[in-house]
């Protein structure tokens, strides 16, 4: 995950959440040099931006080294074009370059 700066950090809003120690713990291990708090961001953008409409594309179709078969089991976003995918419908799951796996639609690789 990469961090999406917008502004500096000394123009932050200083905001208080508590957490359970694992999972602050789970984050930190996450994060590596990005640092936790930045990726608590980037996690918090992007479900904003999933939820706003105004959801960009992460991922090119070059990124996916490989793609199989699955049925979602709830509701996914395509990676590719942003399509929704429902609970129950035929999609893909494409492994990337840097080996994660993300939610494809099965019309995202065509062409």
């Amino acid at each position: 995950m990469h961090t999406m700066t917008r502004i500096p950090t000394t123009e932050m809003e200083v905001t208080s959440i508590r957490l359970e120690r694992e999972l602050k713990d789970k984050l930190k291990d996450l994060s590596g040099n990005q640092g936790y708090q930045a990726l608590i961001r980037d996690i918090l953008w992007n479900y904003v931006q999933q939820k706003s409409g105004d959801w960009k594309p992460r991922f090119s179709r070059m990124d996916i080294r490989v793609s199989i078969p699955a049925i979602a089991q709830q509701e996914e976003r395509c990676v590719l074009t942003g399509k929704v995918i429902q609970p129950q419908q035929q999609m893909l799951l494409g492994l990337t370059q840097t080996g994660d796996m993300v939610p494809l639609s099965l019309e995202s690789l065509a062409g």
